[in-house]
């Protein structure tokens, strides 16, 4: 594969070698349940333990939850996504720029969390951003588009 991001524009006839994985590893969707009951989790409870204690479980036992009542208007939510589409869509030479297979770098573009170790490379392209404490890591993240920040 000539590039280093999935997100490059390139449409693909066939999956590159390095995203397939052997038959043995793909799950067999026969054997997978049906999840009727989504752990949810709800941020309005004021008991923080017992929020400790869902999403351990949902964790442990789903892999996934959902949250409600985290008080984040949709109007931001919107614009979050909005912003990174406007960065995933950024000319390929720019995210490039950004890219690293370094998996203990801070702020970094990759399609996998260690390209070096792993035999089969998941199909996806992510920005890894540490966030805490802000004012540390915020100077790192990119400068394009001008509203990322």
């Amino acid at each position: 594969m000539d590039t280093k991001v999935l997100s490059s524009g390139i449409r693909y006839t066939n999956l590159p070698e390095s995203y397939v994985r052997p038959e043995s590893e793909r799950p067999n969707l026969s054997e997978v349940s049906e999840c009727e009951n989504v752990p949810v989790i709800d941020l309005a409870c004021d008991d923080r333990s017992l929020i400790v204690q869902q999403v351990a479980y949902a964790c442990k036992n789903y892999g996934f939850f959902q949250v409600i009542n985290h008080k984040l208007p949709l109007e931001a939510v919107e614009r979050v996504l909005e912003v990174v589409k406007e960065f995933f869509n950024r000319p390929v030479e720019e995210k490039l720029k950004l890219h690293s297979d370094d998996p203990s770098k801070t702020m970094r573009l990759s399609t996998s969390f260690n390209v070096n170790k792993e035999k089969v490379h998941n199909w996806r392209d992510y920005l890894r951003l540490h966030c805490y404490p802000l004012d540390k890591y915020v100077p790192e993240w990119p400068s394009n588009p001008s509203t990322f920040k």
